[in-house]
């Protein structure tokens, strides 16, 4: 076997929160637990969003939860740079070569165009309903009659037909034929995609082991599609079920002080939140304080629940003490 290679990747679009956290400790556990290399990435690409007092915060916080890393933003490494917005290079790179196979084509669909197509099917949250495939079929002179009032952005010819893969922890998938359908991979604004970027990278340094949340499942044949295109080796995917407040949506704001520099400002331990994660995770029979390198030696991703975790009003007080 080749050497593991795993990461955790943070957007610094907002404060570390315990869902991160958790998401972070599980990645770290499995690469530890394996004798690999953990690498910390940061996912500043929507610099608009992004701002560097929060990546560096980021930094403090994890490693205040008692996490470290071979190689990062903030110590270097053979793959350096470690932040996103040092690496555009990289992904220029990538859709010139996916330009030269013709699988890109301009998109002058507006947002609220995209919005308006109701009857098509619900593909990925965050990406509003199944592209139609309208601007794949435009003429050269359409294109350019469209050129002279808008910016395109660019899109990705997805494959027909069901898309399945094997995940480590949610089993064999099957996604809809071309997985929401032809999908952007640089934003008319000029930003590179979330799905291009994570494939580029996590291919450059050499990840073989990617462990993120429930949320990002969806993604991952897009993400297949593009490692196939670009001819690099994907990596073994495990999706972790997310943690929930008692309303069914994904632990936020609203649930209570869930940011880890309020509850590090309110004295709560790190071994206090490890342990208490740990046993959100399966990983402990009970929440208690415990230092994240204990753990090691106790995480398997078959412990890890299969459903969705519910953090009742008893276990936030347990939390914040």
């Amino acid at each position: 076997m080749s050497h593991i290679r795993g990461r955790f990747a943070p957007t610094p679009s907002g404060y570390m929160h315990i869902g991160n956290a958790r998401t972070a400790l599980l990645s770290w556990l499995q690469i530890r637990s394996m004798n690999g290399s953990f690498i910390m990435r940061m996912e500043d690409i929507d610099k608009p969003r992004c701002k560097p007092e929060l990546a560096e915060q980021a930094l403090a916080d994890l490693r205040w939860l008692g996490l470290d890393w071979d190689e990062g933003p903030d110590m270097g490494g053979p793959h350096a740079p470690y932040t996103q917005s040092e690496r555009e290079h990289l992904y220029a790179s990538a859709l010139d070569q996916l330009e030269q196979q013709h699988l890109l084509y301009p998109c002058y669909c507006s947002r609220a165009e995209l919005l308006s197509i109701a009857s098509a099917p619900h593909g990925l949250g965050s990406e509003g309903p199944v592209y139609p495939g309208t601007c794949s079929r435009l003429t050269e002179a359409e294109r350019a009659e469209r050129a002279l009032s808008k910016t395109p952005s660019l899109r990705f010819r997805a494959a027909e037909g069901p898309y399945t893969f094997h995940d480590e922890t949610a089993g064999w998938q099957t996604f809809a034929a071309g997985g929401g359908g032809d999908f952007v991979v640089r934003r008319a604004d000029g930003i590179i995609s979330y799905q291009l970027a994570v494939v580029v990278d996590d291919a450059a340094m050499g990840v073989t082991d990617v462990l993120r949340g429930y949320d990002l499942l969806d993604s991952t044949p897009r993400q297949l599609m593009l490692y196939e295109a670009l001819g690099l080796p994907a990596p073994r995917f495990a999706h972790v079920p997310l943690l929930n407040g008692t309303d069914g949506k994904r632990l936020a704001k609203r649930h209570g002080s869930i940011a880890l520099a309020s509850l590090r400002e309110a004295g709560v331990s790190p071994e206090r939140i490890i342990g208490w994660l740990a046993a959100l995770s399966g990983l402990l029979p009970q929440p208690e304080p415990v230092r994240a390198s204990e753990l090691v030696s106790e995480f398997a991703l078959d412990r890890i629940p299969k459903e969705a975790v519910v953090v009742t009003d008893e276990l936030m007080r347990y939390l914040t003490g």
